[in-house]
Order: C-alpha cells, then sequence, then structure tokens
C-alpha cells in the first residue's frame, strides 16, 4: 500500500536511526519543513545521483528546529526512520513548492549470522589503527548494525545507495565486509609505502648482512 510523503531529495544517503543536521535555506524546503513541524509528519529524503532522483530514499522525522534565521532560514535536527520506494513522483506538489509522491514503505529483515560482525569488528579494527582514528571504535558495540558503521567505510555515495537498497542486514554486512576485505590491504600497504617514504633522506642504522 503506497501513501503520499513530502520529498527533499539530497545527494546523501540517510540510514534508519542515523541522527542529521540540516542547514535550510531553500524557500520551497522551509515550506516543507514548516509544515511538518506545524502538522507532526514526516517527509523524506530519496537520494540524488547524478541521473536525478533515485527510487529509494528514508523517511525523515524531525526531532527540533535548533535557529530560525531572520532571513526565512533555520537550522533543524532529524532523525532517519524506515526506508521507502517511490511510486510516483511528483517535481512540485500542486500548491507546494516542494517536491513530493506516493511511495511504498520497505520491511527491514534482521537476519545477520553473529560470525559476520565478528569478521566486521576484527577488520574494522585494523583498518582504523592503520588509519589513525581508532577513536571510531569507542562507542561502536559488539552487536552494532550495518548502518551504525555506513558512513565511516569510505564508501562513495553509490555505494551507500546500494547497501540502502538492501533489505537484509546478512546481505548488508556481507558487502561490508567484502569491501573491507578487498581495502584494507591496499590501505595497509598504502601506510608502509608512507613509512618507506618517510625513512629516505634520514641516516640510517643497518646492521650489514651476515654472509
Amino acid at each position: 500500500m503506497s501513501r503520499f510523503l513530502p520529498l527533499f531529495p539530497l545527494n546523501i544517503v540517510v540510514f534508519p536511526g542515523e541522527k542529521l543536521n540540516l542547514h535550510i535555506f531553500e524557500p520551497r524546503y522551509r515550506q516543507l519543513i514548516l509544515e511538518c513541524e506545524a502538522n507532526d509528519s514526516t517527509f523524506g529524503i530519496p537520494v540524488y545521483l547524478e541521473k536525478g532522483v533515485g527510487d529509494y530514499g528514508t523517511e525523515i522525522k524531525i526531532l527540533g528546529i535548533e535557529k530560525k534565521y531572520l532571513s526565512g532560514e533555520m537550522d533543524i535536527k532529524t532523525k532517519g526512520l524506515g526506508i521507502f520506494k517511490i511510486k510516483e513522483f511528483q517535481r512540485q506538489v500542486p500548491g507546494r513548492l516542494y517536491s513530493g509522491g506516493e511511495v511504498e514503505d520497505l520491511e527491514i529483515i534482521q537476519d545477520e549470522e553473529p560470525l559476520q560482525r565478528v569478521q566486521i569488528l576484527e577488520l574494522l579494527r585494523q583498518l582504523y589503527s592503520a588509519l589513525g582514528i581508532q577513536k571510531l571504535m569507542l562507542n561502536l558495540p559488539d552487536n552494532f548494525k550495518s548502518y551504525d558503521v555506513a558512513h565511516h567505510l569510505g564508501f562513495s555515495t553509490e555505494q551507500e545507495y546500494a547497501l540502502l537498497q538492501c533489505l537484509r542486514e546478512s546481505e548488508r554486512l556481507e558487502i561490508i565486509l567484502d569491501h573491507l576485505t578487498k581495502i584494507l590491504p591496499v590501505v595497509l600497504e598504502t601506510e608502509r609505502l608512507k613509512e618507506r617514504v618517510k625513512l629516505n633522506g634520514h641516516f640510517k642504522h643497518l646492521p650489514p648482512p651476515n654472509f
């Protein structure tokens, strides 16, 4: 069953549960936000790629308007809810400035394998250690979900969008595991190369080989 949802296309992927701060400046989206706030309703952020507005997006709840400017611009805090697929897109809703569309809510299936998460955790520790960003591991629970790490994997917007379209947690974790398995050797080799470059020009104390 489909339903109408105001739409705010952006060149980002918002995952369910993610908190997102936005600065709203265009008149059409100022109108959208003010109407959603007045009606205590939600809106959707479909992913905008090079080819245009994608079919998939995330429903967004406004947590609060943090600041309103004299110009009419505003800063808002939001949170991602569920995932939807656009059935019919309207570039401009009749009588409104913003876009909208008929959307179908999609069910997210939590069917992960514990082993997948264990493997990903180990690869993340190695990756973040090599990059010197170990702090990203501090608040990551052992039972993390794919959405918790999706923005911290070096994915492109297109890759994140592909992940958004996967409705099974096991499939999302498999994509993440495959990605980390491929990039980790490259990152480690790059870091070793950086260290070797740093050594060039320095006095070296090297024991001669014994032969």
